[in-house]
């Protein structure tokens, strides 16, 4: 095993809003900044507070305070976005255990380029997350403490990215980032350094084109040590027409971690096509083989004025850690930026139309697959998601469903006092299924009533407990002037309150909120 020595991650934490002070800094940059404060209040009655299951629920109001922020800039030379929430709360009865006094998320992200081949990506987030799949969820309240911890990560990373006439194009990039969740959580805090070169054909090679890249990371892991990975792959495009292409690729993974059984490394290869018979359709499709089995992959999307679809599959190897540095979600915002393209061919005004549709509308700006939960181990990971949006004259819907399943390669002793003696091998093969569904009927230019609805099950197959997640929302929203809203909410949650205990709980909650943006 390769070990490296790191430094603490909260030291490497200071790089990132120093690397972002730089880039702001810049006089090309300091142009064009919006800056949009909102402040809130909301008042709610909820009949479970800190979601305990039968006779141990307690009802009670709870107020809450909110303040944030949004930052934009869009220029030539630096695309900078930020934002960031404080939520405080009040209850009624403030005795009762595991309830949350203050709650946070931000944000931040930032591209700037250097020169004309030199450019620095800065990255920095942090919020709530759930700690186990099985439980009450962080999407169900922000009151309860159950199940949940804050999670930080930052990412600074540097990259060359070259053009040799239409012959070739080169990127070259270095990356370190961090994830730290707490020491109280047993999940190991962690920093990686990422090199990798990518060499692809330019636009010369029409009928032919080709690609070489190789990646190497060094992982340093509070809890389970030091690990490495590297991986090489190069891959051929046959264009046999317009709108087919095939593909094949080949190449070699090595992982440096204690595995369960078996490899850790060995040689890859698919074959696939590219198939894009208009500019609203494409389908990507390849079949092959890793060290750890047969793999495939799938990626087809399809628009039309009134609707987009999308379908994606993957089989890879991830890490908890490297899904909180590059979440997997449905991004409710690109799919309205496709259908806004036929009617608003400028990408500026339309990424604002899509914000504006979004915050009249109430809708999310994502919707999650399925729960990332807290693990040290080395994951095989296989997603199948499919996710729908439409857009008419008054009312739009967007829906998405996916199957996750997750097959853990490294040892268990990593996740030892995470999980305790009693759930040891609660992860070690997960399956999870999601629906979530969101409809906004817009009644008038001022008003908007929504329904959502979001429905999970996740199994642990190893030692075959269940459990079953439902969430149901109604709501209505108004503007009441150009800068305050109004907004009612309706909520009914229902799921399980932790692997092993065979308990349920049940939330029912109505809540009313003023917002004002600035």
């Amino acid at each position: 095993m390769t070990i490296t020595t790191a430094k603490r991650p909260e030291r490497a934490l200071l790089l990132t809003p120093l690397a972002m002070a730089a880039l702001l800094w810049s006089a090309e940059c300091r142009a064009d900044w919006k800056f949009t404060p909102t402040v809130g209040a909301t008042e709610t009655y909820t009949d479970n507070v800190n979601l305990q299951p039968g006779d141990r629920a307690h009802g009670q109001f709870v107020s809450e305070a909110m303040g944030g922020f949004a930052v934009t800039e869009l220029s030539s030379r630096l695309r900078f976005s930020a934002s960031g929430r404080v939520h405080q709360f009040a209850y009624t009865d403030g005795s009762l255990p595991n309830l949350n006094n203050r709650e946070h998320d931000y944000s931040a992200a930032a591209l700037a380029k250097l020169t004309d081949d030199v450019f620095l990506d800065v990255a920095a987030s942090g919020g709530p997350q759930s700690i186990s799949a099985f439980g009450p969820q962080v999407s169900d309240s922000l009151y309860t403490m159950g199940n949940r911890t804050t999670v930080n990560t930052w990412r600074i990373s540097p990259y060359v990215q070259h053009h040799y006439s239409n012959v070739a194009n080169l990127l070259l990039r270095y990356s370190r980032d961090g994830v730290d969740a707490g020491a109280r959580n047993l999940f190991g805090s962690s920093t990686a350094s990422t090199s990798s070169v990518n060499v692809n054909s330019g636009t010369a090679f029409h009928a032919v084109g080709w690609g070489l890249s190789y990646t190497h990371q060094e992982m340093q892991n509070r809890l389970a040590g030091g690990s490495s990975s590297s991986n090489a792959l190069g891959n051929l495009r046959l264009r046999y027409s317009s709108y087919l292409s095939a593909t094949a690729s080949a190449g070699y993974d090595e992982y440096d971690y204690q595995a369960l059984g078996g490899r850790t490394a060995g040689r890859n290869w698919s074959g696939g096509f590219i198939w894009t018979p208009s500019s609203r359709t494409n389908l990507q499709a390849s079949f092959g083989r890793r060290y750890f089995g047969k793999t495939g992959s799938l990626i087809a999307s399809h628009h039309s004025r009134h609707s987009v679809w999308s379908i994606n599959y993957s089989d890879a190897i991830t890490t908890t850690r490297q899904q909180f540095l590059l979440p997997s979600t449905v991004d409710t915002a690109a799919l309205l930026d496709t259908l806004f393209s036929a009617s608003i061919p400028d990408p500026v005004l339309r990424q604002q139309a899509v914000q504006a549709y979004l915050q009249a509308t109430g809708l999310p700006p994502s919707l999650a697959n399925n729960v990332n939960y807290l693990s040290n181990r080395y994951l095989r990971q296989k997603q199948l998601s499919a996710a729908v949006a439409f857009n008419w004259a008054h009312s739009s819907l967007v829906t998405s469903v996916a199957k996750t399943e997750r097959t853990a390669l490294s040892l268990q002793q990593s996740d030892s006092e995470l999980l305790g003696s009693q759930l040891a091998t609660l992860n070690n093969n997960t399956r999870q299924r999601s629906l979530n569904s969101v409809f906004t009927y817009q009644l008038s230019s001022r008003s908007a009533a929504t329904a959502s609805a979001n429905l999970a099950r996740v199994t642990s197959i190893d030692t075959g407990i269940t459990e079953n997640h439902r969430q149901f929302r109604v709501g209505l929203a108004r503007r009441l002037d150009r800068r305050l809203n109004f907004a009612v909410d309706l909520r009914h949650v229902r799921g399980g309150s932790g692997a092993g205990t065979g308990q349920t709980y049940t939330e029912n909650a109505v809540s009313a909120s003023l917002s004002a943006q600035f």
